[in-house]
């Protein structure tokens, strides 16, 4: 199974791309961690990216390609894969075509959710500073908010790139850049837009149904 899941952010992305992973045996493959294990194992195209991370510059769709490329060739690959945050915009979507083929990909996935829904479960997040472990403000931790559970630490805090002001500019850019994605892979009979809001079984059993069909929903 080739499959390839896009949303907003905070749309539970990353929750569900792990358990479809686990579930189809096949791996999970997240731009941070391409990008971190090209440029830690000193890849080709690892070794261009970290130049350019490294001078404070985008890495180039052309380097971002090349490693997912080099990525894809790897063994564990060879039977499927799940692309997760890759492509962001429609020139990275014609490049990764390129790379995997007129029918590289068996299903698109849209995680839907409201825009509003999304700024309430980022804006409201909290995270302990010492160890990461998070929170929401509808789910504190259980002695209150000067105690984390994991670790005991006093400081659970919101980071600054979740107050509602920072989460309305990403998603600004999200509608500019990557939702055109969902009209691209809809003409090529690929897209599958499943609502992403509920408890997350509910949802995982809603995206396993959208996968074994063929007709976007």
């Amino acid at each position: 199974m080739r499959l390839l899941i896009f949303g907003k952010q905070g749309a539970g992305k990353g929750t569900q791309a792990v358990r479809l992973a686990e579930h189809f045996s096949i791996p999970h493959i997240s731009t941070g961690d391409m990008f971190r294990s090209a440029v830690r194992e000193g890849t080709e195209f690892g070794r261009r990216a970290k130049e350019f991370m490294d001078a404070g510059e985008l890495v180039p769709d052309s380097v971002v390609l090349g490693m997912v490329r080099e990525r894809l060739a790897r063994p564990d690959a060879e039977h499927g894969f799940l692309l997760d945050g890759f492509p962001r915009t429609l020139p990275q979507a014609h490049g990764l075509r390129e790379v995997v083929g007129e029918d590289g990909l068996d299903r698109v996935i849209e995680l839907a959710v409201p825009t509003e829904a999304v700024v309430e479960r980022i804006s409201g997040r909290r995270v302990c500073a010492d160890c990461g472990a998070t929170y929401h403000v509808t789910a504190p931790p259980r002695q209150g908010w000067g105690h984390c559970d994991q670790c005991g630490g006093s400081q659970v805090v919101q980071r600054d790139d979740d107050n509602e002001l920072a989460v309305r500019r990403r998603l600004a850019i999200y509608e500019r850049e990557t939702a055109p994605l969902a009209d691209y892979y809809a003409d090529g009979n690929l897209l599958a837009r499943v609502d992403g809001v509920g408890d997350p079984d509910e949802v995982f059993v809603r995206i396993l149904t959208a996968v074994g069909g063929r007709t976007s929903s």
